[in-house]
């Protein structure tokens, strides 16, 4: 796990499981030396090192599922720990075992409630891994429940009887299995972001062309599905007289723009270039037509500053429908193509429909 942490040092959670299950190693050898010698700084040090081994894995969960408030986990862990260190000091070293055991059966069990609650890239993988956090931590909690039960409060030696024999077996068998599905987890991860890495432009965030093909390709676009296609006006001309600085700012700027306008049913693209499309489902020609014009008209309003002064830009637009019967991407695009070139050639800055008359004789966007 540390030689892939080293080849992929993105992966935090594959080094946050490495360590916790360095530590839990340390625990077996520490805990194997107190069962020979009792004594009860081992006893201490024993119970310290599951504990934190537990709560390394647990928060090796929280990054993988990107959950940020740590201290949910932390906080409780380490008061659990001081409070069982306290009693181990005083002599009840079985009261001890019962935190720790309670302690580490709340962080098994919250692995298992993350991974299925947030789990959702391959469920059955996550749901694996759900099931031996909480077989495991039964294991810890059956333990526990038995020195409870016997009113073991000061043992002076390490617990033996049928609960510990028993968890000794699922525990080395759990931890084994969600190592090895550490790495599956890893790999899997690292396949989510190769995808969305090539699906995605680099420069505005948007997605690109190979994305539109992959949703859009083998779909039948309906009355109520369009292609918005977009192209900045005079971009040439901005990257000639301002530089290609600029002009990737003014890409961005427009990006922003579609992002301001996300909602449900609405993918936005960046084809190449100045190019970008807009997938709208949904939504009556009237509707995606009043869309797609207040995208272009809070575009005009933006001003991009740069050495040679404030620059504002213009966006054409051009709209192609779906059919009653079903149309293809490549017939949507065509149509919203033939759009857009019509809208160039009527003046620019303005959102045309192909072929709608009651829309192609509509009045430039006007610039706040």
């Amino acid at each position: 796990m540390f030689a892939i942490w080293f080849t992929a040092p993105r992966a935090r959670f594959v080094l946050t499981v490495a360590c916790g299950i360095l530590v839990l190693v340390a625990h077996v050898i520490v805990f194997w030396r107190y069962t020979r010698e009792p004594n009860p700084l081992l006893c201490q040090a024993a119970l310290a090192l599951l504990s934190l081994g537990f709560l390394a894995l647990s928060l090796s969960a929280m990054q993988y599922l990107d959950v940020r408030n740590y201290s949910r986990a932390v906080l409780p862990a380490l008061v659990a720990m001081v409070v069982c260190a306290g009693v181990t000091y005083l002599g009840f070293d079985g009261v001890g075992f019962i935190l720790t055991y309670v302690t580490v059966t709340v962080l098994l069990a919250s692995i298992g409630v993350m991974f299925w609650i947030k789990g959702g890239h391959d469920r059955g993988i996550l749901l694996v891994v759900s099931a031996l956090s909480g077989v495991c931590g039964l294991s810890f909690g059956l333990c526990g429940a038995v020195l409870l039960v016997k009113g073991q409060w000061v043992l002076g030696v390490a617990p033996d009887n049928w609960a510990e024999r028993l968890n000794s077996v699922v525990a080395v068998a759990c931890m084994t299995a969600l190592g090895a599905l550490t790495l599956s987890l890893h790999h899997l991860q690292a396949q989510i972001e190769l995808k969305a890495e090539t699906l995605t432009d680099p420069l505005t965030g948007l997605m690109n062309r190979r994305a539109l093909n992959s949703l859009y390709g083998e779909r039948d676009f309906g009355p109520f599905m369009s292609i918005a296609m977009f192209d900045l006006d005079h971009f040439k001309r901005t990257n000639d007289v301002y530089g290609h600085p600029v002009g990737d700012r003014v890409l961005c700027r427009f990006a922003a723009i579609i992002k301001k306008y996300d909602r449900a049913g609405v993918d936005a693209f960046r084809l190449g270039g100045e190019e970008f499309a807009l997938v709208m489902s949904r939504m009556t020609e009237d509707k995606a037509y009043d869309f797609a014009s207040r995208i272009g008209v809070a575009f005009g309003a933006e001003v991009v500053p740069t050495p040679r002064g404030p620059l504002r830009s213009t966006v054409s637009g051009g709209i192609g429908f779906g059919e009653e019967g079903g149309s293809s991407l490549d017939e949507v695009l065509a149509e919203a193509d033939k759009a857009l070139y019509a809208a160039k050639h009527a003046g620019r800055n303005r959102v045309l429909v192909h072929d709608r008359k009651s829309k192609a004789d509509g009045p430039a966007l006007r610039s706040a």
